[in-house]
């Protein structure tokens, strides 16, 4: 059995690896866990002697097989709470993360199973981001950032790449949602500014900044 605090930091390992491809960092971890890089080490030094990861003092923290499985359950069952707690409490999308930090560490795994069954198996979160089933899988993911578009691209909007609730707030006030068509007008080369029509009748501008959070997919 696993401790919250392990289960966090296997999470935060398996995010950290996922988007840069390379051993984590002990510096990248401190940032993500807001924690001193000694108390990084030290940790990662007592998850290790669990075989849970592997650690290389000058090249970082990588997951084990078995890491792995607990960091991927865990991550499982936030994006399933997310989803019960929008679907089900009528919870908005940047209300969920805080409450899910929380219900993921909940132990059985024959409840979420059956959460899972009683939201119907669902393959995103209300994030966009994909919900592993309960052998780990996750689903194909075809979706890239908005800033990849051109003028005359139409793409559906799907997902998000920043999950603060600044950022999810602003997409609200501006009426964008999962879901959504996006048609790119055009695009300014002097600071990627995006000027785009939201399902086919409402006219936005939106910064790089922005663009490049916002995750599409291509509508053929």
């Amino acid at each position: 059995m696993t401790s919250s605090a392990e289960e966090n930091y296997l999470k935060a390992i398996y995010k950290l690896h996922e988007k840069s491809g390379n051993m984590v960092t002990t510096s990248s971890l401190a940032e993500m866990l807001k924690v001193s890089a000694a108390s990084v080490t030290d940790f990662v030094k007592k998850i290790a002697a669990k075989k849970l990861v592997t650690y290389e003092k000058s090249k970082g923290v990588k997951l084990t097989d078995k890491g792995r499985l607990i960091a991927v359950n865990i991550i499982r069952k936030h994006r399933l709470w997310e989803v019960w707690l929008v679907n089900k409490l009528d919870f908005k999308w940047d209300e969920v993360h805080e409450i899910a930090e929380q219900l993921e560490h909940i132990i059985s795994d024959d409840l979420i199973d059956h959460l899972d069954k009683h939201l119907g198996y669902p393959t995103t979160d209300p994030h966009g981001d994909l919900i592993p089933d309960s052998k780990g899988k996750f689903a194909k993911n075809n979706s890239k950032p908005l800033l990849d578009c051109v003028a005359g691209d139409k793409v559906k909007f799907i997902g998000v790449a920043e999950h603060s609730n600044n950022f999810l707030q602003y997409l609200t006030k501006n009426n964008l949602s999962l879901g959504d068509e996006i048609f790119v007008e055009s695009v300014e080369d002097f600071d990627n500014t995006f000027s785009v029509k939201l399902n086919k009748k409402e006219n936005k501008v939106f910064s790089k900044e922005v663009v490049k959070n916002l995750l599409v997919a291509v509508i053929e």
